[in-house]
């Protein structure tokens, strides 16, 4: 495990560190509704080479991001509106799950019984000064 603290300036410089110290390509982001989840994983895709603008998959559920090459980099979800675990199945979990690339999932919690056992987890939360604190957690 690897606890962090940081301003949001120091992003950049997070993501790094989260790509350096993930084991997993699976990465479950926990945290309250504002902690800086998409902020966060905006960054991690910007240092995987993605230029393309980036934003949350609130609505659409998952996005694809690609590098200029047009190598598909990453899958993003966001869970928060999913209403039970099974809904992720009806979009094809399973086979993002699996494909050879990053795949960043928002609420993780929502779909817990379909998460792999090799993931590793990001919890972030907000300090007093709006400094972020975040450990990384790597589960085998």
């Amino acid at each position: 495990m690897k606890n962090l603290i940081y301003e949001v300036s120091d992003i950049q410089k997070i993501a790094n560190d989260v790509i350096k110290n993930s084991t997993s390509k699976t990465l479950c982001f926990y945290g309250d509704m504002g902690a800086g989840k998409t902020t966060l994983i905006k960054a991690i895709v910007k240092e995987l080479g993605v230029s393309n603008e980036t934003s949350s998959p609130t609505f659409s559920i998952v996005n694809e991001y690609f590098s200029d090459s047009e190598e598909l980099i990453a899958y993003h979800f966001d869970f928060y509106r999913l209403d039970n675990e099974e809904e992720a199945l009806d979009l094809g979990l399973e086979d993002y799950l699996y494909a050879r690339c990053w795949t960043f999932i928002e609420w993780p919690e929502k779909i817990k019984s379909y998460l792999p056992q090799h993931t590793t987890d990001i919890h972030i939360s907000v300090l007093e000064n709006n400094s972020r604190k975040i450990n990384i957690i790597n589960k085998k």
